[in-house]
C-alpha cells in the first residue's frame, strides 16, 4: 500500500488536529489568558507532568487556541541549554519578531525593535533580533515596561501577550532566574499601569521545586496545571483519529493492544503509531501488524528515550533479563528486592545488588520508602513503560 506520509510525529508536538483529550488543563490555561485579556493583569502558571506526557503539545495547542479566541499573542519559545537571563531574553524577543511577520501589525513590531533586527538565511528572507550583552541586560531589567510598551503598540490587534517558556532546565536550575522571576512578578503587580500578560513555564515537577528552593515566595506566585496519563478512552480516540486520517482501518484487537502498550504516555503512542503504520501493508490494522509495529518500536523507544548511559547499562544480557522480569509484573512500577530475587536464576541473583546499585545512579529506580525495607519504584514512568515493553516483546517471540 502507497503511504505519502505517516499521522504520527514522534519527537514533536503534536499538531492540534490530532491532540485528544486534557479538557480541564486546556480549560485551566485559556482561563489564565481570559482572565488576563478581561482584567489586563499578569497570571503566571506552571504546566508539569511525566517526560513523554505531552506538555508541549498542551501548550502549542493552547497557543492556538489564545490567538484564535481571546486575541491574545502567543509565543512559544523553547529553551533547552539557555542557563542565562540574557539568552532568555533574545529568544523571546526574537521569536515575537518571527512571529510576527505574517501579521499586519509587523511594521509595528519591526520599527519597536529599530536596529535590532537584521536579515539573516539565503537572500534575506528570514529575520533575527540580534542585540549586544549590555542590551540584552537592561531588556531583561526592563522586561516588563518593554513588553507593556510592545503591547500598546499592537492595540486594537492583540488584547494580551500569552508567553511560554517550554524546556526551562537551565534556568530553573539559576538563581539569578529565580529572583528575577519573583522581582518581575512583584514589579507588574505593584506598576501603576496594568501589563495583560499570561507567563507559562512548561518542566518536569522536581524543575518547578527546584525553583521554588532557590526563591520559597515562588510556591505562592505559580498556577499549577498537572497533565496526567491518558485514559483508554483517550488513547483508543488518538489511534483511530490519527489512522482514520490516512485511510486506515483498525481492527479491535488490535487497538486494544496498542493501548496497552502506550500506558497512558502520548510519546509511547506516537513511536508505536508510527511503526505499525509502516509495517502494514494493506491499510487494515490486524494483530499481527499491531505486534509487528511493537516489536519494532521498542528498540526505537529505547535507544531515543533513555540516556545514553542507561541503554548501555543494558545491554547485559543479565542485567536485561532482570529488568524484564521486574516489568513483567502489569504496571508494578514498585517492587521489592525479595520477590525478584525468588524469580531469578543462579547468575542472575548474583548480580541483582549490582544492578540495583547501578540504576540507582542512574536514577532509573529509587528506593520507596512507603513500601518499605528493600522496596524499590521506576523513577518515571517512561523508564518502566520500555522495560515492560521489552518484557512484553520477548514474552511474544517466546511462545511457539
Amino acid at each position: 500500500m502507497p503511504k505519502d506520509y505517516s499521522p504520527f510525529t514522534p519527537g514533536q508536538p503534536v499538531p492540534p488536529e490530532f491532540f485528544v483529550g486534557r479538557t480541564p488543563q486546556v480549560h485551566r490555561v485559556t482561563e489564565l489568558v481570559r482572565t488576563a485579556v478581561r482584567g489586563r493583569q499578569l497570571r503566571v502558571g506552571f504546566l508539569t507532568g511525566e517526560r513523554g506526557i505531552g506538555k508541549s503539545s498542551l501548550a502549542a495547542l493552547t497557543r492556538v487556541l489564545a490567538h484564535q479566541k481571546h486575541s491574545a499573542l502567543g509565543l512559544h519559545v523553547f529553551l533547552g541549554g539557555v542557563s542565562s537571563l540574557e539568552e532568555m531574553t533574545r529568544r523571546v524577543f526574537d521569536r515575537l519578531l518571527k512571529e510576527s511577520q505574517q501579521y499586519d501589525w509587523f511594521a509595528q513590531v519591526r520599527s519597536f525593535f529599530g536596529d535590532h533586527v537584521r536579515e539573516v538565511g539565503l537572500f534575506g528572507v528570514s529575520l533575527e533580533f540580534r542585540a549586544s550583552s549590555e542590551d540584552l541586560r537592561r531588556l531583561g531589567h526592563d522586561f516588563a515596561p518593554s513588553l507593556r510598551r510592545l503591547l500598546e503598540r499592537l492595540q486594537p490587534h492583540r488584547k494580551a501577550l500569552f508567553l511560554i517558556l517550554d524546556d526551562i532546565n537551565g534556568l530553573a536550575e539559576s538563581r539569578p532566574f529565580a529572583h528575577w522571576l519573583k522581582s518581575f512578578v512583584d514589579e507588574v503587580a505593584t506598576a501603576d499601569q496594568p501589563l495583560p500578560l499570561v507567563l507559562l513555564l512548561v518542566g518536569l515537577e522536581e524543575r518547578r521545586q527546584t525553583l521554588i528552593n532557590l526563591q520559597p515566595s515562588l510556591g505562592r506566585v505559580f498556577d499549577l496545571i498537572d497533565i496526567p496519563p491518558w485514559s483508554d478512552d483517550e488513547a483508543r480516540e488518538f489511534f483511530e483519529k490519527a489512522f482514520a486520517e490516512v485511510d486506515m482501518t483498525i481492527e479491535h484487537q488490535a487497538l486494544e493492544t496498542l493501548v496497552r502498550y502506550t500506558g497512558g504516555l502520548p510519546v509511547l503512542a506516537h513511536e508505536i503509531g508510527d511503526a505499525v503504520f509502516k509495517t502494514d501493508e494493506d491499510g487494515r490494522v490486524d494483530q499481527r501488524d499491531a505486534m509487528l509495529g511493537i516489536v519494532m518500536a521498542a528498540e526505537i523507544v529505547g535507544r531515543k528515550l533513555l540516556q545514553p548511559q542507561i541503554f548501555r547499562a543494558i545491554r547485559s544480557p543479565r542485567y536485561r533479563a532482570i529488568l524484564r522480569k521486574i516489568a513483567r509484573r502489569p504496571f508494578a512500577i514498585t517492587f521489592r528486592r525479595a520477590d525478584v530475587l525468588a524469580e531469578l536464576g543462579e547468575e542472575e541473583r548474583r548480580v541483582l545488588d549490582n544492578f540495583l546499585n547501578r540504576m540507582k545512579r542512574l536514577g532509573v529506580i529509587e528506593h520507596d520508602p512507603e513500601a518499605g525495607r528493600g522496596a524499590y519504584r521506576f523513577s518515571n514512568r517512561l523508564h518502566f513503560l520500555y522495560f515492560w515493553l521489552e518484557a512484553e516483546r520477548a514474552r511474544e517471540e517466546e511462545q511457539p
